[in-house]
């Protein structure tokens, strides 16, 4: 029987109609037998987006029906946006009225009809729901006179309310933070419907915050009771069955560098001098692949996930704690399984020789970056005697370092070195403080020598052959690039591309430029913007930011599955290669785990920004009235986005509140600009502000620029009576005394305004 590729490739080729299943099977000369299985495949074609049932069941091609298939954004105004799954087509966001959402909700993978192009943009109608995003929403909790029960979600995207029946409520009290699980989804004329599942507790409680988080973004957040029971019969230690064949590492100096709280060590680092004034680098990471099989259960649970997720105060591991912080563990003195790539760097910071094994080690130390950095940086004597017999090793570490740092940038690899922060938790999970995080010498050198082994492995899959995940990213988009260059020019600077395609290199050169000037804030926030997302992809399309021509991740199986693949498919390449039906499956299976991963990716960054960006504005709550310098770090038609420099917490200037004049929105110089004062914010600006209001509902923090309320208090303060110049009109005179109601009007028609 014909397989998907073959029926769509068949029907671009041959058919130039939507048609019946039976017609397809005549001209596909499917037999009678197999037709039941053909039509299921049209279904699944169908489920897939990549056909379009039609009136009289008939089945044609999505692509040319002028319809979209993605992901419904929907904006708490009520409208929404559909992603296109293949905007490589061209395809731009479509946009959504509220009346034509259909039954909709927030994420959902639908099916939109393009109705008509304007110079807004295109909109189009949703006329089929092909898969629901989620079967459960996080909310609040209600009940209305009449005991009826309803959920408001928390996502403000989710634009309606979910409708509890009677007996459906669990133990939820009104105000308690529930999950509800959706049992009937909406139609034309009602809302969704569903029963409590689980009650979180209320909002202010500690650790409910990131509880919401975690249901919000659908992150499994325990391990099945099967994943972990496959984990624990794998035991705490190294078997001597399982060293036999393998390197054996053990007697090398070798060390992990991490952070202080880390409790999963991935990596370790050899490194030696060698007799012709070459480095040799080992890189050492955990070999979970050992111990977790394809299609095992605990390789199940870590594809589901994707990623470890970390959160301020706590993670939502891939694997089970017997494994992340166990067996695969590269832990200090005991015995580790490891995949290893040993690397011969020349004084110019070429590998000009490579090998690859399955190793075994046991690490010297666990070291922190703290200390190395004291032993390289401060020359701290208690430090270098505590590991005098590793300092000369960490001395050449950093020796090295320098030596592949200056290749990368040499070859234009992108380095942004903008300010990060940390948080400091009390005990009850609130934050209070945030504080630069201090990226040191050691942080530095571990990661250099990662994206050596990542870089290296890379080449090694690509130069035999090998299927592979990569990590790849791609060129920015000419458009944003011609944005960044019409907005650059403005405060002097230049690409100075020269009519060509900018290379890497060509940012970085800027960087340089800018570096310590006051542009460099807004120069290198927009850049930024200006890049693509670096993903996950079967094919290897290079990584334009470190200006490789092929790049994968190699060195953290433990919290990535990708890594994990990428370790299974070393070992086999070195294990007598692969069969040509092997490489088939390979070829037709890892399209879609680079689809999942970098989704799943996306969900971990959005999870963990979101947690992060709400505990901020909680700590802000306090600060009412409260004046903060500031950057703009970004400029939109309906206010500015400043980052307080203070508390490195980013909130809104609403352009409502800007009251001293009419601002208009210019996109491409990315300000906005007074009609009269001719007064301009421009992104990257310093500004004073005052912290206007906490929103919790919205979960923002609603800034106002000082010199702007103080001119408009100004304006508003009082002055004393203000008399008018314009004389009352009289009322016309009658015979006798006015009556009351003249004498009324007489005061009403003064003519003068109450100030």
């Amino acid at each position: 029987m014909a397989v998907r590729d073959d029926i769509l490739t068949f029907i671009r080729d041959h058919v130039d109609h939507p048609a019946t299943a039976r017609e397809l099977a005549q001209l596909l000369r499917v037999p009678r037998e197999e037709r039941a299985g053909f039509t299921r495949q049209l279904k699944t074609l169908v489920s897939d987006g990549a056909l379009l049932q039609i009136r009289g069941n008939r089945f044609g091609l999505a692509e040319k029906m002028d319809v979209v298939v993605g992901r419904l954004q929907t904006n708490p105004a009520g409208f929404g946006f559909v992603v296109p799954e293949h905007a490589e087509r061209g395809r731009q966001d479509v946009y959504i009225a509220a009346a034509n959402l259909k039954e909709a909700m927030h994420g959902d993978r639908v099916v939109v009809r393009i109705e008509r192009h304007t110079d807004r943009g295109v909109e189009g109608r949703i006329i089929q729901i092909l898969q629901r995003s989620q079967e459960s929403i996080v909310g609040r909790f209600e009940t209305d006179g009449a005991k009826l029960g309803h959920v408001v979600p928390f996502d403000r995207r989710v634009v309606t309310d979910v409708h509890v029946p009677t007996g459906e409520w669990s133990s939820a009290e009104p105000g308690d933070m529930v999950l509800v699980e959706i049992t009937k989804w909406p139609t034309a004329t009602r809302g969704p419907v569903g029963r409590v599942v689980e009650v979180l507790g209320r909002i202010d409680e500690p650790g409910v915050d990131t509880q919401i988080i975690i249901r919000k973004h659908q992150i499994p957040d325990t391990h099945s009771e099967e994943a972990v029971e496959e984990a624990r019969r794998l035991g705490g230690a190294v078997q001597a069955r399982d060293i036999g064949g393998r390197t054996d590492f053990r007697a090398v100096p070798t060390v992990t560098i991490d952070g202080e709280h880390a409790r999963d060590f991935d990596d370790a680092i050899t490194l030696e001098r060698l007799g012709n004034g070459h480095y040799w680098l080992g890189v050492h990471i955990a070999d979970v692949a050992h111990y977790v099989r394809e299609g095992s259960v605990l390789d199940e649970d870590a594809y589901e996930r994707g990623t470890s997720v970390y959160f301020p105060e706590r993670a939502v591991h891939m694997f089970p704690s017997e494994l992340a912080t166990g067996l695969c563990s590269l832990n200090p003195r005991v015995d580790r399984l490891v995949q290893s790539c040993l690397m011969e760097v020349d004084r110019r910071g070429a590998v000009v020789r490579y090998e690859m094994h399955d190793g075994v080690i046991n690490s010297d130390a666990r070291m922190t970056y703290t200390d190395v950095n004291a032993i390289l940086a401060d020359r701290d004597e208690a430090t270098m005697g505590r590991y005098v017999a590793l300092v000369p090793m960490f001395e050449l570490m950093h020796e090295l370092f320098e030596v592949l740092h200056a290749r990368r940038r040499h070859r234009g690899s992108i380095d942004f070195d903008l300010p990060e922060t940390e948080v400091v938790l009390s005990e009850l999970g609130e934050i209070e403080a945030i504080i630069p995080s201090e990226r040191n010498v050691a942080h530095r050198l571990i990661e250099e020598f990662m994206l050596l082994a990542n870089e290296t492995v890379a080449a090694h899959l690509v130069a035999h052959g090998t299927p592979a995940l990569h990590r790849v990213h791609e060129a920015p988009d000419p458009l944003k690039i011609a944005d960044f260059e019409a907005f650059i020019t403005t405060l002097g600077y230049s690409l100075a591309a020269e009519g060509r395609a900018p290379r890497p290199k060509d940012f970085q050169k800027l960087i340089d430029r800018i570096h310590g000037q006051p542009v460099e804030r807004p120069i290198a926030a927009l850049m930024l913007r200006t890049m693509q997302k670096a993903r996950y992809d079967a094919a290897p399309l290079g990584h334009f930011g470190l200006a490789a021509d092929h790049y994968t991740h190699f060195t953290s199986p433990i919290r990535r599955y990708p890594d994990l693949v990428v370790h299974r498919l070393l070992r086999e390449s070195r294990q007598g290669g692969l069969t040509d039906g092997r490489r088939e499956e390979l070829d037709d299976d890892l399209p879609e785990v680079a689809r999942h991963t970098s989704e799943m990716e996306r969900r971990a960054d959005d999870a963990e920004r979101e947690l992060l960006q709400w505990k901020k504005v909680r700590f802000m709550a306090d600060k009412v009235g409260d004046e903060f310098h500031g950057y703009v770090t970004g400029v939109a038609p309906f206010g500015l986005f400043v980052e307080l420099i203070e508390h490195f917490v980013e909130g809104l200037v609403h352009i409502s509140s800007m009251a001293d004049d009419y601002y208009r929105f210019l996109e491409q110089q990315h300000m906005l600009r007074g009609e009269n004062t001719k007064r301009v914010y421009r992104l990257g600006d310093e500004v004073r502000v005052q912290v206007v209001r906490v929103d919790m509902e919205r979960r923002q923090v609603d800034l106002g620029l000082v010199e702007i309320l103080d001119a408009v208090r100004r304006e508003a303060r009082p002055r004393g009576p203000i008399r008018s110049t314009v004389k009352p009109k009289r009322a016309p005179r009658r015979a006798g005394r006015p009556g009351r109601r003249e004498r009324t009007a007489g005061k009403k028609g003064g003519g003068g305004r109450r100030r």
